[in-house]
């Protein structure tokens, strides 16, 4: 682990994305912004795992210090390619960052979309999962 005991306690938030493409035959289920499969609605099981994950990254992800996230949450939506793209915004006050709960959160919420989908189509791409923006720390970051 680093560490963080010089570093200044500060307020702390990280943005990461997840885009899942989605073929055809499943996105021809969406209806009301929520995909169903046998394992029930497919995006608000997604957050819920999302949020989830983020909560046990310091157990995943070796040397990563175990947080107490203030907040967490996950937005789904389809962009104009009609991929999943799913946002984990997490923040903390605290001494250390909090993109790799962002991000565990973001990659997690794409896995389970997978899982859930998998019994309609096996054709289901997780394309890309990377941190948009993060404030708080020695830097700030954003994504252009």
């Amino acid at each position: 682990m680093v560490d963080v005991s010089a570093k200044q306690v500060t307020h702390r938030t990280a943005t990461a994305q997840s885009i899942v493409a989605l073929p055809p035959e499943v996105l021809q289920l969406l209806a009301d912004g929520e995909l169903q499969s046998k394992k029930g609605a497919v995006f608000q099981t997604a957050i819920i795992a999302g949020i989830m994950a983020a909560k046990k990254t310091g157990d995943l992800i070796p040397l990563c210090h175990p947080l107490g996230m203030d907040n967490c949450m996950i937005n789904i939506s389809l962009n104009e390619e009609d991929e999943v793209v799913i946002n984990c915004t997490a923040s903390i006050t605290a001494k250390t960052g909090i993109e790799m709960e962002a991000l565990v959160g973001a990659s997690v919420a794409a896995l389970t979309v997978y899982d859930m989908c998998k019994a309609l189509s096996h054709d289901i791409v997780i394309k890309e999962t990377k941190l948009i923006s993060k404030t708080g720390g020695k830097r700030d970051f954003k994504r252009t």
